[in-house]
């Protein structure tokens, strides 16, 4: 099995006062001007050098959350539950993403980037092992909760300690790379989850435990290497009281948050449906009883919205959220169609063009984001938009969870598809507006 960590060519340093040192004047609304490094000298990789390392923890992270969309069958199989039960399933991990995003998401902006992010992966670390010894729907829905609290941890915190990393490291180059990178790792790690899943199950003994013990180690050496990692912030002598999350912005910047919040609940509602019921939907409409091809598609769909976003990063936001917005529209309707139709070819293909414009989408909507929001208060902003992304992610598929218990899959889907495409369309044409 290929690793969901990228190989990481680590060059440790002796970090002095002079690699702590931040320039300001180079700063932009992605590295905070409150962004420094300790004064103590210790160990430490090159900023960008730890750039690449959270990169690869970030990529992992999220693999490793999504890697059991393909063995939930596996799971009903053995123990006989109804498909409802993996809505519920997976909605326990959004739920913990939402939770996290919430109460902790945001702590980073004064506890420090790394400190969370170490304490994200160290969350998944838990649910790994707990996958393992504790694999009925009782720890399924405990060991999920977990990972997505992890999730949750990590999503704002990687996100800006990427961009504050890249700003130090290579100080002229712009916020355009570092936006790339922390939006692809994202949903490239979602994509990478499902294929490395049907992998397992498909050609490897116990799919049920082998896939957990691997990304174990995987994840300790990922916690091993971020330790290494420069801090961007510099923690306050004086704790801040605390508070959950909330956001704050300037009136005339709440249209445009609001449209960006829309794009992303509507975006996540399109990959929830794809890690949570494409299984049961290749089994029960499309008889395809194979668990490669259960991993195969999820993970078509979440790499057509990585591979949009790095073939686009060099055209105009306007632009590509124009095709963004053609393509969620065609790939919705498309799967509808793949759905009433029988069609498996119509419905892969669909998910591959909605994949696509969801990531742009996306990616629009987290530049919109980070821009509206001072410096320091930029980790705050993304964590909000998370939270508004991953609300996407669960409330939808509980939904259609409640309405699979009443009426059957194909006219729920088809409704489910007609209302995230109405909803990404309204959002996508109001970031268009103020792009």
């Amino acid at each position: 099995m290929r690793s969901a960590i990228p190989i990481v060519n680590i060059r440790i340093i002796r970090w002095t006062r002079s690699h702590a040192r931040v320039d300001h004047r180079a700063m932009s609304i992605d590295a905070p001007a409150s962004s420094s490094a300790r004064t103590r000298p210790t160990w430490r990789l090159r900023h960008g050098t730890g750039f690449w390392v959270i990169a690869a923890a970030f990529l992992a992270v999220m693999a490793f959350s999504t890697i059991p969309t393909p063995l939930y069958a596996l799971y009903q199989q053995r123990d006989g539950f109804p498909t409802w039960v993996i809505t519920v399933v997976f909605a326990a991990y959004a739920v913990g993403v939402i939770a996290s995003l919430f109460l902790i998401g945001h702590l980073s902006d004064w506890a420090g980037r790394r400190r969370m992010v170490l304490v994200a992966i160290l969350l998944e670390i838990v649910a790994a092992a707990l996958f393992l010894v504790w694999n009925d729907v009782s720890g399924l829905l405990v060991a999920r909760l977990i990972s997505g609290v992890g999730v949750g941890a990590l999503t704002a915190s990687a996100t800006a300690h990427l961009s504050e990393l890249r700003s130090v490291a290579r100080p002229d180059e712009g916020p355009r790379l570092a936006g790339t990178v922390s939006t692809v790792v994202n949903t490239g790690g979602l994509a990478l989850g499902p294929l490395i899943g049907g992998l397992f199950a498909q050609f490897l003994p116990a799919p049920l435990l082998l896939p957990y013990a691997v990304f174990l180690v995987v994840l300790a050496i990922a916690a091993v290497s971020v330790a290494l990692v420069p801090e961007t912030v510099e923690r306050a002598e004086e704790r801040p009281p605390y508070r959950p999350q909330r956001i704050s912005l300037p009136a005339a910047s709440r249209g445009a948050f609001s449209a960006a919040a829309i794009a992303a609940f509507a975006g996540f509602a399109v990959f929830g449906l794809f890690t949570s019921l494409a299984p049961s939907v290749l089994s029960g409409t499309f008889h395809v009883a194979s668990h490669l091809v259960a991993g195969v598609v999820p993970f078509s769909v979440f790499a057509a919205s990585a591979v949009s976003q790095i073939v686009f990063a060099p055209v105009r936001t306007r632009t590509q959220l124009i095709v963004a917005i053609a393509l969620v529209a065609l790939g919705l309707a498309g799967l509808a169609v793949g759905v009433l139709g029988g069609s498996l070819a119509a419905f892969v293909t669909a998910g591959v063009v909605a994949g696509a414009g969801v990531g742009l989408l996306f990616r629009a909507a987290i530049l919109v984001a980070g821009s509206l929001a001072a410096p320091e208060r930029r980790g705050e902003v993304l964590a909000a938009i998370f939270l508004i992304a991953y609300v996407g992610l669960a409330l939808p598929v509980l939904l259609v969870g409640v309405a699979l218990i009443l009426w059957p899959l194909v006219p729920v889907l088809v409704g489910f598809v007609a209302i995230v495409a109405a909803l990404s369309v309204v959002a996508g044409l109001r970031m268009l507006r103020t792009a």
